[in-house]
């Protein structure tokens, strides 16, 4: 940049700087602040990071939400901390040899580590904020404070498989009007039958292009936060469980160093929308949303228990991430590629199994008709 272009830039108004930053999305506002000193001193103003935050996340507007983030640092902070996503390259270090089950003489404290990092560890300080969007229009913004089922005894919680369940059963009903709801006036593709439906697929393929998800979670202890969602699916199945339904599945890949023996674990976003209205007389083709849930899912596809499911989310608050998507998608995939490999070697070991069985079985009949005879 040259002198006169400096000096005109600051001959003009703070104001004018400050109307023309808040126009700017977050990483355009980032880009500004590098350029000179005035744009770098006015793009620290919170007020700025705030409208960004709101423009991301509309469910970061509510007044104890922004308490929440005013007592971590601050809209920038807490923007800097969420909008990189979650990038896991320790996936191909796993190899099925590695896996160690846990020696079943182990107390449990030997099993779950120390005991006393859990007094720094409550399901009550587990914040998850939600925002689901379908062609950039935002479409469902939610903030669920604590773990849902969390509130029995601690026992349950920390034994039984962890999953957190953004709507209610009521949600689910076909018969209640839904929390959120898609229509053609929205982006979706009008659908006469449902037959067609599952030969072109236009509805299928409009949600998989459509629809974006963040799931941000914030311990309110340790004052950390990550956004453990892919924006983007990952994928999904047509049709499940009935014609009606659509189960869209996004996620992450997230660090288990020390807790599990495979390292590593996924993290499994599931949305599920089922068809309501078909195209008709006076009636546009609809979708509900029936489930927004989240649960952690190990290299063998066992459920996580709430136990190592709390220090599994503690250390994703603090593990690498990255802006680049195309990484964060190829760590995801490495994860599926690694497991779908073990699942094979553990069909193939089963067969050679099932084989050694038979033939053994086989030997013994003769063995026993030979002495008989």
């Amino acid at each position: 940049m040259s002198a006169a272009s400096v000096e005109r830039i600051a001959s003009l108004s703070s104001d004018l700087f400050y109307d023309i930053l808040r126009h700017l999305d977050g990483p355009t506002l980032a880009s500004a602040a590098c350029t000179c000193a005035t744009f770098r001193s006015i793009s620290k103003e919170e007020r700025l990071w705030e409208n960004v935050c709101s423009s991301v996340w509309p469910s970061t507007n509510s007044e104890d939400v922004k308490s929440l983030i005013s007592s971590m640092g601050g809209f920038r902070k807490f923007y800097a901390d969420c909008f990189p996503l979650i990038v896991n390259k320790q996936v191909s270090e796993y190899k099925q040899n590695n896996y160690v089950e846990y020696p079943e003489d182990w107390t449990e404290a030997e099993y779950y580590g120390d005991t006393n990092e859990f007094e720094v560890l409550s399901p009550s300080d587990f914040v998850s904020i939600i925002d689901t969007r379908f062609k950039g229009k935002p479409i469902c913004s939610k903030v669920l404070w604590g773990v849902s089922n969390a509130n029995g005894s601690d026992d349950w919680f920390y034994n039984c498989p962890f999953q957190i369940d953004l709507l209610s059963y009521a949600d689910r009903d076909d018969n209640n009007d839904g929390v959120v709801s898609l229509s053609v006036s929205d982006g979706l593709p009008p659908i006469t039958s449902m037959e067609k439906e599952r030969k072109d697929g236009k509805l299928w393929h409009e949600l998989c292009d459509g629809l974006q998800l963040s799931w941000i979670i914030v311990n309110r202890r340790m004052k950390q936060a990550a956004n453990l969602a892919s924006w983007s699916p990952l994928g999904g199945q047509r049709h499940w469980p009935t014609d009606k339904d659509f189960v869209i599945r996004f996620g992450s890949v997230l660090p288990a160093k020390d807790i599990l023996p495979a390292q590593v674990v996924e993290c499994i976003l599931i949305m599920k929308f089922r068809v309501v209205h078909t195209e008709g007389e006076g009636v546009q083709t609809t979708i509900k949303l029936t489930e927004l849930s989240m649960q952690l899912e190990d290299m063998e596809g066992a459920h996580v228990n709430g136990r190592n499911s709390l220090l599994i989310l503690k250390e994703a608050l603090s593990c690498q991430r990255s802006k680049n998507y195309r990484e964060v998608l190829e760590s995801c995939y490495r994860y599926s590629k690694v497991q779908n490999e073990l699942k094979e070697e553990k069909l193939r070991n089963e067969s050679r199994w099932n084989t050694l069985c038979t033939l053994c079985g086989i030997a013994g009949f003769m063995t026993f008709w030979y002495c008989f005879l």
